[in-house]
């Protein structure tokens, strides 16, 4: 029986879109407390608009009909572990195969008939990344990302695994690429942490993040050659200490990256020429501390470059008072590097989503603020700023957008200086016009 949708959930009437988000409840999840979490939810929307997957921390996979009253689920089935990522391989607009990321004792991907949901082929990283060394969620294996080459018919992905021995931190990653039958064409192989994967739009390049480089791989950007898994090319931000990049995106032969290293964002040519770099969250003095933002993600398209930043920190201290001016902000930048506008984006937020001309932000909690009004999912024209905001109860943790469908998961929090949880684990669609 399809669950039933809530189609009351309307947006500000501040001068932005005002729509109505249908919702459908996930089940139970432990909340979410006042620092943000790790990932544990995910979701998709299929080019065409019409099928949405979730992705749910217990391993439940869903598919349901968007644009559909009841929002009908399709098929339901368990991946084998935390199911954080989701992708689809597809035809002519169409999803054929959903594919998922998973993070647990094998880091399994796994590839099942986006019809159906019988399973097509099943990949555990495991069996290269080696066995975690201690039974905690940030020593498993993780696929943390996935990447479809345009031609939809060769899935990319990124899986890496930690661990500790006294003071000695060392990474084991792995990225991949797939085809169709789920054989391995080839592997690239470092002792970093990937974070991010893009592909540009010939298909014949594949751009790496690794936002940390404690062994002897120590670049920040890598590119690959897509058809050998060949190295064409490094770019590092040079900086002292292990942190490198935070996010990669491919526009034509220009890729932008957002620093960890030094907190900046970049635009790269072909080979790693740098075209321009502009400050995101650079460190800066607040009265006697030396405060600096993440620049945590990058995204590219059509002349212009977004970058969001992330947390306030402070160096040497753990704890502080004060915000640095641009933590929690949405900045776009034109293909000369000057700022067109920037937004405040409130909350943490683990990922964006694009369609070209709409991109949108799941914000979550503030850990430094702790509050509920940073919870919306918020979406912006990619050159004038601000379209529309919908808030949330609990936090917004992911999201997606294809064929005008946003979809978006909710998850509860319960701030620990407060005896209430917020929100509810569900799913939030609604057709943007």
């Amino acid at each position: 029986m399809a669950e039933t949708a809530d189609t009351d959930r309307d947006g500000p009437t501040d001068g932005r879109e005002t729509l109505a988000f249908q919702s459908v409840p996930l089940g139970d999840i432990e909340s979410a407390r006042s620092r943000h979490m790790w990932t544990r939810s995910a979701v998709h929307v299929a080019d065409d608009g019409t099928l949405v997957v979730t992705g749910e921390w217990d391993g439940t996979v869903t598919a349901r009909a968007a644009g559909s009253e009841s929002l009908e689920t399709r098929w339901s089935l368990t991946h084998p572990e935390h199911a954080v990522g989701i992708t689809t391989l597809e035809d002519g607009g169409t999803a054929e195969t959903v594919v998922v990321a998973g993070r647990g004792d094998t880091g399994t991907i796994a590839a099942y008939d986006a019809t159906t949901g019988d399973q097509r082929w099943r990949y555990d990283t495991v069996d290269d990344l080696g066995e975690a060394v201690k039974d905690t969620i940030f020593y498993l294996p993780y696929v943390v990302d996935l990447e479809v080459a345009p031609d939809g018919e060769t899935l990319y992905a990124a899986a890496r695994r930690y661990e500790r021995d006294g003071e000695t931190r060392q990474w084991h990653s792995t990225v991949y690429a797939f085809a169709a039958d789920g054989s391995v064409r080839w592997t690239y192989e470092t002792d970093a942490s990937p974070i991010a994967l893009d592909i540009d739009a010939s298909g014949e390049r594949l751009a790496v993040g690794y936002n940390r480089c404690m062994g002897d791989h120590d670049t920040g950007l890598v590119v690959l050659e897509t058809e050998s898994g060949g190295l064409e090319w490094t770019w590092d931000p040079g900086t002292d200490g292990d942190r490198r990049v935070g996010d990669v995106s491919f526009d034509g032969d220009s890729i932008a990256v957002s620093s960890h290293g030094d907190k900046r964002g970049y635009l790269l040519g072909p080979g790693g020429a740098e075209r321009w770099h502009v400050d995101l969250a650079v460190e800066t003095e607040r009265e006697g501390e030396t405060l600096y933002a993440y620049p945590n993600h990058a995204v590219a398209s059509d002349g212009t470059v977004s970058f969001v930043t992330g947390n306030t920190y402070a160096v040497g201290a753990r704890e502080t008072e004060h915000r640095h001016p641009h933590e929690h902000r949405l900045a776009t930048f034109d293909a000369d590097g000057e700022l067109l506008w920037a937004d405040g984006v409130q909350g943490f937020v683990h990922g964006l989503a694009t369609d070209g001309e709409t991109v949108v932000t799941p914000c979550a909690q503030n850990f430094r603020v702790r509050d509920p009004d940073t919870h919306a999912v918020r979406w912006f024209d990619r050159k004038s700023g601000s379209r529309g905001v919908e808030p949330f109860e609990g936090i917004a943790t992911a999201c997606a957008l294809a064929g005008n469908t946003l979809a978006a998961i909710e998850e509860p929090v319960t701030y620990h200086d407060e005896d209430r949880t917020r929100g509810e684990y569900a799913l939030h669609i609604v057709t943007l016009e």
